[in-house]
This record gives structure tokens, C-alpha cells and sequence, in this order.
């Protein structure tokens, strides 16, 4: 019945087999006909009774099973295993422990049929706490349906989407967001199955929890594809144990990934907010603020500026300059540039032999003491106030020596 299948709702799953049990069992109560949708597992090495579970559920869906080893946390992989079997057109994602009620699909494909254009959708997910899990949800879940808890307890602070603050303030258009993509989180979200195809799915790089979710969203909306929230394609998260420690550490380190793979001032500011603020929903914010300075300080030119923290400084060391702008001096050769204005960037590295990083200066990707001396432009002025300590902490960390004129000058 293959040609039939409308939706594939693929579940990565690592020995939570009660839980999954308790995912297929409200995907089993869908308006959707069960020969117009399929549901496709993608173990993570599970060792419990997760196989069983799935068999046990082969009389009322249309159920595909894929199994990987026991390598680590490898939920891309594993969800990606689980898109290559997907025979529907539009491609669902949930977590194990995203309880769904009986519109849930047909809500999803509803939020796809329309409007103009390609789109991702985002559904809410109610009671989702990324720190430590509510158990009050888990009372109310033992209590009732999904439906009728969402029902009764929506508007309840304690169990709204997280993100909900962030999706209101926009109106839902998240046209109006610069970083709509931190927003697109798998535990519920939908894309047509060629879209994702088309991008190359999760990056499987990315491992331990966090960031693959966000980084493919980017890769979506820069394929032209836009994101959206529909907010009736909600899940209820049921409470479950999670290691926020491990949990945090290992975002940090999928978002250097994200910054590796896009080196972009927006990438690095998500880094700077989630590792040195603690303050993941200040993102949109930063990034807002560097766009306005960036406008403001577009035709100051730091060119004497830099001439004079060079005065000093023999010919045969290496020099970094950040916040280069396009005016950089002749005399000096084999600069290593960096600028948040990647137009005035490439202007000053095509004017000599120096190589350029379009980047704050808050995380770049140049090696631990690879430049003798890093000098810091006026043209950081305007960012200083929220990030001198991060700029400071990476110039000594890539320089021997700063002189810095967005604040007193250090050495």
C-alpha cells in the first residue's frame, strides 16, 4: 500500500520502550487512516525490550523498525536510517515521549497545503522542559488524554511550549525572526520528505544532544524554504530522566560544530549567547543589535588606527586585526583580518596578501597563539558593552600581545 502513504513519522528511540509504547499508542488513535501513514523507528542501540514494542504494534500501523549500534548519543543518524525508509510524501519527526493527539497528522498537513512555497513547520510541544522534566505533566498525562489536557491547561505558564514567548511576540510570523531556525526543535516538526532528501538530512557529525535540529533548519531556509509554527500540530512531552550537565555540554560542543561548518557572525553570536551568557533566547537580540552597529559604523575606516598599533610591532610578526573594516594599511602584508561586515571584509583582503574570517571576534576558528599581535578597531565599539570580555578572552587566546581601541588599551 506504499503509493498510499501520505505522512512517514519517523521516532529516534534509545531503550525508552514503555515510552515509545506510549508514543505508537496515540499515533494508533489518528483521524488520519492508518494506510495513509507509516512509522518508522530508528533505534539508537537500545538494549531493552525496544524491538518487541515495535512488533507488538504491527496490527494497527504501518510500523518500520532500523537498528544501529551502540556507538553514543547518534540521533541524526539514527533519524536519518529512519527517513531512508520513508515512502510518504511529507516527513514527520517526534521524540520518544512526544504524546500526540487524534488531529495531530492531519494538522501537519494541513500546515503544508497552504500558502505559496516550500515550508518547515514547527508544532508546539507542551510541557517540554529541556532541564529537568514537570511532574506535574505526568500526573496529567495518567490522568487523561493528551487532548483533553491541552484542553484545560494551554494557557497554564507551567505547560506551554517554552518557546511560546518567542513565537507570540512575533505574531507566529516567523518571516519577522532573523534566527527563526533556533526555534525548530525535532521532538515536533514536519518537512517534505524531497526537502529534506534534498539537503542532505541531519548532519551525523553532530553527536550527544542538541544543535542538529537547528543547523539543518538553517540549511532549509537557506535552500528557500521557509519556517513556520502550527500551532495545532501539537505533542504533550511525557516527563522522562535526562542528564541537563551532560546534555549542556554536549550542545556546546555541536554548536562549535555549527560554527565550523557556518563561520558566519550569526553562527558565532548563537555560540556566545548559549556558552558565555547562558541566555539561549538572546540570540535574536545580539544578532539584531550587531546588524544595527554593522549600519552605523559602515563607513568609519580604522585604517590610521591600525597604522599606529603597528608602529611598534616589527615587520616579521604576524598581525590579526579585529574589526578590519575595508580600509586596512598598504605597508602591511599577511594580515590576518576579521570583520562582521563580510562586504567591507572582502574589500580589505583583496587589497593585500591577508587572509580574512567573517566573524565578531568572539569565537573564531583561527589555532590557540597562531598571531603575534592582535589589534582590536574602534569599529567594536558598539558591541563592547556585551562583548569585551569574550573579544579580550580571544585575542589573548589566538595573540601574544593586544592592543585593543574599543576600550583601554591592553598589553
Amino acid at each position: 500500500m506504499g503509493h498510499r502513504i501520505r505522512v512517514s513519522v519517523i521516532i529516534a528511540t534509545y531503550n525508552q520502550a514503555d515510552l515509545l509504547a506510549e508514543t505508537l499508542r496515540h499515533l494508533a488513535r489518528q483521524t488520519l487512516p492508518t494506510d495513509e501513514f507509516e512509522v518508522i523507528v530508528g533505534d539508537d542501540g537500545s538494549s531493552d525490550h525496544t524491538t518487541e514494542v515495535v512488533r507488538s504494534f504491527a496490527d494497527t500501523l504501518q510500523v518500520k523498525y532500523v537498528f544501529q549500534e551502540d556507538r553514543g548519543f547518534r540521533a541524526a543518524a539514527a533519524r536519518n536510517a529512519a527517513a531512508r525508509l520513508a515512502a510518504g510524501a511529507l516527513l514527520v519527526t517526534l521524540d520518544t515521549g512526544s504524546m500526540v493527539g487524534p488531529d495531530f497528522l492531519t494538522a501537519h498537513l494541513a500546515a503544508h497545503a497552504g500558502g505559496d512555497g516550500r515550508r518547515a513547520v514547527m508544532g508546539l510541544s507542551y510541557g517540554y522542559t529541556p532541564d529537568e522534566p514537570k511532574q506535574e505533566v505526568q500526573e496529567l498525562l495518567a490522568q487523561m488524554l493528551p487532548e483533553t489536557a491541552v484542553e484545560r491547561f494551554r494557557d497554564m505558564p507551567d505547560f506551554q511550549d517554552v518557546r511560546q514567548s518567542y513565537f507570540a511576540d512575533c505574531e507566529l510570523d516567523l518571516s519577522r525572526r532573523r534566527v527563526a531556525w533556533q526555534a525548530f526543535w525535532t521532538l515536533n516538526s514536519s518537512v517534505r520528505t524531497d526537502d529534506f532528501r534534498r539537503v542532505g538530512g541531519f548532519e551525523e557529525k553532530f553527536q550527544g544532544w542538541g544543535g542538529e535540529d537547528m543547523e539543518l533548519a538553517l540549511r532549509l531556509l537557506r535552500a528557500g524554504l521557509t519556517l513556520h509554527v502550527a500551532p495545532e500540530a501539537w505533542v504533550v512531552v511525557a516527563p522522562h530522566d535526562r542528564d541537563p550537565e551532560a546534555n549542556l555540554e554536549a550542545l556546546f560542543a555541536n554548536m562549535r560544530m555549527f560554527l565550523a561548518k557556518f563561520p558566519e557572525p550569526v553562527v558565532e553570536l548563537g555560540l556566545g549567547v548559549m556558552l558565555d551568557k547562558g541566555d539561549f533566547w538572546g540570540w535574536e537580540r545580539t544578532y539584531a543589535e550587531l546588524l544595527d552597529w554593522q549600519q552605523r559604523v559602515r563607513d568609519l575606516s580604522v585604517r590610521d588606527e591600525i597604522a599606529k598599533a603597528l608602529v611598534d610591532v616589527p615587520a616579521d610578526e604576524s598581525v590579526a586585526v579585529i574589526g578590519c573594516g575595508a580600509d586596512v594599511p598598504t605597508t602591511m602584508a599577511g594580515a590576518v583580518l576579521v570583520d562582521f561586515d563580510e562586504e567591507l571584509l572582502a574589500r580589505a583582503v583583496r587589497s593585500g596578501d591577508h587572509s580574512g574570517y567573517h566573524a565578531v571576534g568572539l569565537h573564531t576558528l583561527l589555532a590557540d597563539d597562531s598571531v603575534d599581535t592582535v589589534v582590536i578597531t574602534s569599529r567594536m565599539t558598539g558591541l563592547w558593552a556585551t562583548w569585551s570580555a569574550e573579544i579580550l578572552a580571544e585575542a589573548d587566546r589566538i595573540g601574544r600581545r593586544t592592543v585593543s581601541y574599543a576600550a583601554p588599551a591592553t598589553s
